[in-house]
């Protein structure tokens, strides 16, 4: 027998709005991490690039969508310093991801367990 939103108890109805906010959460973090991966698969190509180019040669940086010109030295350690600080948050990110993935599955369960009590 099925059972509409309107027949649950408060306490339920809250729980399952707590576990949807969990879950944009979740979906937000995931977007954020993805997006971040972008950038460091595109920064690593940029330090690629930079290793292959003659410390001697003319490079430029792209800023606010204006090209600067730039050492390669120090375009090459921004570029570096850039990854470490990508990598760094797209693994606090991870473990954010599957602290909020256990805390979904455990509320799953919790209003599943209450559903079928309430439905009996």
């Amino acid at each position: 027998m099925a059972i509409s939103y309107d027949q649950l108890n408060d306490e339920l109805k809250k729980k399952i709005e707590e576990f949807e906010t969990v879950k944009q959460n979740y979906d937000f973090i995931v977007n954020q991490r993805i997006h971040l991966e972008s950038v460091l698969r595109e920064t690593e190509l940029a330090i690629e690039e930079l290793e292959k180019v003659d410390p001697t040669e003319v490079v430029y940086k792209s800023i606010g969508g204006i090209l600067i010109r730039s050492k390669q030295d120090k375009l090459l350690d921004e570029k570096k310093s850039q990854k470490v600080s990508l990598d760094m948050k797209i693994k606090t990110l991870k473990q954010k991801e599957e602290r909020i993935k256990n805390q979904i599955k455990t509320m799953s369960q919790s209003i599943q367990s209450e559903l079928k009590n309430q439905s009996a």
